[in-house]
């Protein structure tokens, strides 16, 4: 009888663990549904441009190199992720590049050099493709007024039926400073007037390091209000900052008059977020919110060693922008209106392999972290749902503190299918930036597992969202 009461109570403790563990692996596999994100979109790069376009998606480029890079995405968040096209363009040191649409066809303008910063002046080039992704991207040459001088970050100004060019130039040939200037334009790559100088840095915050700088222009304009928003202070420093200067719709453009140039900046450091600056402007998916989209600093005094980030704005009664701080980057922030939601995987709720296992994280989304994939045979793995087949971003907050390696790799494959480099920049431990992958699923069920690569990487948690 004892024995028989003794086989009855193990069958039931072993049915019990049974189920526990179905449970936990239930736990493991589940995703939260989230609608809101940490706030870096791009964990490498600087000078962001992006424009959302008629057709209702966003175009983005930002310095890469030799090249103009652009990318094609349906969601601003979802940029990394997106569809991209390499644009050459025969020169070096390319910056600061911005697509635009004008007259019926698309513009690139870029600053480029010969391999001497001296030589850096302004280009476009020309697309007449309704898609920017496809057809031919035309040289249309430099464009420049008749002194010639330095110039870089160059942004065309439409108002009244006017096209202006605003960008950041030497008053002479050397070195100086640098002072923004206007000018009127014929067409989309022709400058027909004199440059004319709106601002150059005067406030302390301006020239508290030299060469004092005013770059980067970029036009928003609400009601007859043109905010022109700029940065100043040394872009290789958390001084970096915004600056505003205004003007109206009505007024002559072409007069220094027309101008006015605010005391102090408009978005600097805070938070724990430094040298925010070189924004651009766009809106939510449905229209509905304003986003400013700016490059800041990986860390603390990281000089040019820059990420992207975005957060909505407000407008102030006298049609100026109110962008507050840059926010906590340990706090998720709404995702833009009109988004598709996202299936958010923690990293702790993973299947373990070989040495890797979980570990508490103080910044991290729970209290853990997928960490410690240090060795080979080391991975963490997650069992997905995918409702529809379709295109998806796999977006990851990811952690690098690898000691002399600026990129960390995991190996990222989805059902036992070839691995792929999965990269992570090196911002530090506890420092959590944005690593994606572009993933093709078909609906149904997936494996997707992160294994050790190249130095040391760890996951606070991804999340899957259908870019297209």
């Amino acid at each position: 009888m004892n024995s028989r009461r003794l086989m009855i109570k193990g069958g039931f403790l072993f049915l019990l663990f049974t189920l526990l563990m179905s449970t936990s692996i239930s736990m493991a596999s589940a995703a939260s549904v989230q609608k809101q994100f940490y706030n870096v979109i791009m964990q490498d790069g600087a000078d962001p441009w992006m424009y959302k376009h008629t057709d209702g998606f966003y175009y983005f480029t930002k310095t890469t190199g030799n090249n103009v890079t652009i990318w094609k995405s349906s969601t601003l968040t979802g940029i990394d992720a997106a569809e991209k096209r390499e644009i050459t363009t025969g020169g070096q040191n390319v910056w600061a590049p911005e697509i635009h649409f004008l007259n019926g066809a698309w513009y690139i303008y870029y600053a480029k050099d010969d391999g001497d910063n001296a030589n850096h002046r302004m280009y476009v080039m020309q697309n007449t493709s309704s898609n920017p992704m496809q057809g031919t991207w035309v040289d249309k040459g430099q464009i420049t007024d008749t002194t010639n001088r330095w110039a870089i970050d160059g942004t065309p100004l439409s108002v009244n039926g006017q096209l202006y060019f605003i960008w950041s130039g030497w008053e002479g040939t050397d070195n100086v400073r640098q002072n923004l200037y206007i000018a009127h334009m014929s067409n989309p790559w022709t400058i027909d007037s004199a440059r004319v100088e709106i601002a150059r840095p005067t406030y302390a915050w301006e020239t508290n390091h030299q060469p004092n700088v005013n770059e980067g222009p970029q036009v928003v304009i609400k009601n007859n209000n043109i905010n022109l928003i700029y940065s100043a202070s040394g872009s290789w420093t958390n001084d970096y900052a915004l600056g505003l200067i205004t003007a109206q719709t009505n007024s002559n453009l072409l007069s220094p008059s027309a101008w006015s140039k605010r005391a102090q900046p408009v978005f600097s450091s805070a938070n724990g977020v430094y040298g925010p600056g070189h924004a651009s402007f766009t809106t939510s998916p449905d229209g509905k919110e304003d986003w400013i989209v700016y490059h800041a600093a990986k860390f603390n005094n990281s000089g040019w060693n820059r990420e992207i980030r975005t957060q909505k704005f407000s407008w102030n009664t006298d049609n100026t922008p109110q962008f507050g701080q840059p926010l906590n980057p340990n706090v998720q922030i709404a995702i833009p209106s009109g988004e598709p939601e996202r299936n958010r995987y923690e990293g702790e709720q993973g299947t373990f392999g070989g040495a890797a296992y979980a570990s508490s994280s103080p910044n991290g989304s729970g209290s853990s972290k997928a960490g410690h994939i240090d060795t080979t045979g080391s991975y963490v793995q997650y069992s997905v749902n995918v409702p529809t087949t379709g295109t998806y971003m796999l977006a990851a907050r990811t952690g690098n503190g690898t000691d002399g390696l600026d990129w960390s790799t995991l190996r990222l494959s989805v059902d036992s299918n070839n691995a792929t480099d999965f990269f992570i920049t090196n911002k530090g431990w506890e420092n959590w930036g944005l690593s994606t992958q572009r993933l093709s699923l078909t609906a149904g069920n997936h494996t997707i597992r992160f294994s050790k690569g190249n130095g040391y990487g760890e996951l606070d948690f991804f999340d899957l969202v259908r870019i297209q």
